[in-house]
């Protein structure tokens, strides 16, 4: 009996083959195409990205050489937040807006402006993104009223793969609890589409299902793309920032999940509802629990950019020859460092503050060379992961890390989580722990487990544990406070750059 899972990340969509014990039998990927026809626009082809993810879906069939009957069930996951809407026949309305997308910047700055955001985050337990579902319906509604006026189904990226799969239009509590429902009930409230001057998009939200549930069948027509056997289950799926927190076996309070990648993502689940500025307190995996998400896109691709400047030769050597560039990059890290190393700002597609942050070298000498950059960028990506796990510790009890993405593509860079965080840091044994968690979450709804607690203890297992090592932590806490005493003194600086002056971003 086997599971599948589809992981539709910004960068890349993934189809992975599990067995019931947790065994990768199968990866298949293609890579995602953005749009970006304007500056802050960042959209997909969403009947491409069907494509793509149902071309996935079949190469991992065949990878695995196992029969399609044998997979019992779909899970389907996909970035968060963003916003893909159909019209009133199920037809994409245009490109789905993707979760790096900023063109709702000046609808933030409105609601700031009218004192909306107090009322917003009484209202949803956050305070809404300019890439929020609400936010970017809002700049739709004053931008292209007639695509608004057209309006017949809101999703979310997993929500529009799972329709071309099944042709039933359903979200799930993560999802929904992004934008448009109560913290407290966990049910939509007409009260947040008010607020937002969105109360005519209400009949077009789609139906709350569990991630377990499943909520249809693959079609004929799915079929013949996916090489699925028609009339296997789907579930109802899940947020990926939640998806892989299941895959990489975080169930309950005390863990602090980890996903460095185009987001630096950082939550922890809570049993009871704190609402903090500095995260979104967001459904979790059951009633009466939350996921508490601290977020910015400023994480490792501040390191991939600083690759394609600083190593692009090595980068094509590497692509050439089929290898991997990480030995040379893991050398660099490990060079000897120096009493002055220069720091790095990792704010180069955003921040976790609400003033106009930018990046930038700071403490950079004549005699310091390329691999002493490269720390400072992979040091500045996680000591923003810091930020967001400060906030976090201020109000959840922290006792480990379970690390996912770039933080655990090498053991030296595992370390330095560990260092920083002041928290033994696990590594999920599973590489595609989205993918993972969202076919675990289909497993349980069609009774391959009897629990998702019965499934991370049968599958989710640790690869290796980095303890945090006392010097270093000491060391690289003093290096922290520079850090963040630098970003303090230039948060003034960004806020004259914006009408308004200085808001209230995450606080240290």
């Amino acid at each position: 009996m086997l599971l599948m899972g589809v992981d539709c990340g910004s960068t890349t969509i993934k189809a992975a083959i599990f067995d019931r014990d947790g065994a990768t039998l199968a990866v298949a990927s293609r890579n995602v195409r953005p749009i970006c026809s304007k500056p802050g626009h960042v959209e997909q082809d969403m009947r491409e990205l069907w494509g793509s993810a149902a071309a996935a879906m079949r190469e991992a069939i065949a990878i695995s050489g196992r029969a399609a009957s044998a997979i019992a069930c779909i899970g389907v996951t996909g970035h968060g937040d963003g916003l893909y809407l159909a019209d009133r026949a199920g037809a994409p309305l245009g490109n789905g807006i993707m979760s790096v997308d900023s063109r709702g910047l000046e609808i933030v700055d409105g609601w700031r402006a009218a004192n909306l955001m107090d009322r917003a985050e009484a209202l949803t337990a956050q305070r809404p993104f300019p890439y929020a579902a609400t936010t970017l319906l809002a700049w739709i509604k004053r931008r292209q009223p007639d695509r608004y006026r057209s309006i017949g189904h809101v999703m979310f990226c997993k929500d529009w793969v799972r329709y071309c799969l099944s042709g039933v239009f359903t979200t799930d509590p993560t999802e929904a609890s992004t934008a448009f429902t109560n913290p407290h009930t966990q049910s939509y409230d007409p009260d947040i589409l008010r607020l937002f001057d969105l109360a005519e998009i209400e009949a077009a939200l789609p139906p709350i299902r569990s991630y377990a549930e499943t909520i249809g069948v693959v079609t004929s027509e799915a079929a013949t793309l996916t090489g699925l056997a028609p009339g296997t289950p789907v579930s109802g799926g899940l947020h990926d920032v939640t998806a892989s927190a299941v895959g990489m076996g975080v169930l309950h309070p005390g863990i602090l999940a980890v996903t460095a990648g185009t987001f630096s993502i950082n939550e922890a689940l809570s049993s009871i509802l704190v609402v903090d500025p500095r995260w979104a307190a967001r459904a979790g995996l059951k009633r009466g629990q939350w996921m508490n998400m601290a977020i910015s896109p400023a994480s490792s691709n501040n390191v991939d950019w600083f690759m394609r400047q600083a190593y692009r030769s090595e980068l094509a050597d590497a692509e050439r020859l089929g290898g991997s560039i990480w030995p040379l990059l893991d050398s660099d890290l490990g060079s000897a460092s120096m009493p002055d190393d220069p720091l790095f700002l990792p704010f180069l597609y955003g921040s976790p503050y609400e003033e106009p942050a930018s990046a930038s070298f700071l403490d950079l000498r004549s005699w310091h060379e390329r691999a002493h950059m490269l720390r400072a960028v992979v040091e500045g990506a996680v000591f923003n992961h810091l930020t967001h796990a400060l906030a976090l510790a201020s109000a959840f009890k922290l006792e480990r890390a379970a690390i996912s993405g770039g933080g655990s593509s090498s053991p030296r860079l595992a370390q330095l989580f560990a260092d920083v965080l002041g928290l033994a840091v696990d590594i999920p044994e599973a590489k595609e722990v989205g993918a993972l968690g969202a076919a675990l979450a289909a497993g349980v709804g069609v009774g391959v487990y009897a629990s998702l607690e019965d499934a991370a203890a049968r599958v989710c297992r640790v690869t290796a544990r980095y303890d945090c090592e006392p010097g270093r932590h000491s060391a690289l806490r003093a290096r922290y406070a520079r850090y963040a005493d630098i970003i303090e003194a230039l948060r003034p600086v960004w806020g004259a750059r914006r009408p308004g002056g200085r808001g209230q971003g995450a606080q240290l």
